[in-house]
C-alpha cells in the first residue's frame, strides 16, 4: 500500500511539474503542423496516467482518454478545474490549462482509436 502511495506521489508531481510547460505555450501557433506538433506535446503531459495517446494500460483504474467524445473531455476537464468534479490531483492539474488549450486536448484524444 505505502508503494502505491508513493508512487501516485511520484506521478502526481510530475504532472505538477509539466503544468507551467502547459501555461507557457498558451497561443495558438501557425499552420505548417507547429499546432498539431503542440497539442501533441500537450497530450504528452496526460501520458503519464492516461497512457501513450490517451490510451491506459490494461486493467489500470484510470480513465482511458482515447476515442472520447470531445464535449464530454471538455466538460470533465472544466468540472475538475472549477472542482464541481472531485479528484486526487485532476482538480490541481487542470488549473494548469486554459480553455482553449482543453478544447486542442478534447480534440486531440477524441479523434484517437480507442
Amino acid at each position: 500500500m505505502r508503494t502505491k502511495t508513493i508512487a501516485s506521489l511520484t506521478m502526481s508531481l510530475l504532472c505538477l511539474a509539466l503544468s507551467p510547460l502547459a501555461q507557457a505555450q498558451d497561443k495558438t501557433q501557425s499552420a505548417g503542423g507547429k499546432e498539431a506538433l503542440y497539442t501533441k506535446s500537450l497530450a504528452a503531459t496526460c501520458a503519464n496516467c492516461h497512457g501513450t495517446n490517451g490510451k491506459v494500460v490494461e486493467g489500470s483504474s484510470v480513465t482511458s482518454l482515447a476515442g472520447l467524445d470531445k464535449n464530454h473531455i471538455v466538460a470533465q476537464m472544466k468540472a475538475f478545474k472549477s472542482g464541481t468534479r472531485p479528484a486526487t490531483v485532476m482538480h490541481q492539474i487542470s488549473k494548469g490549462y486554459s480553455d482553449v488549450q482543453i478544447e486542442s486536448l478534447a480534440a486531440y484524444f477524441a479523434a484517437q482509436k480507442k
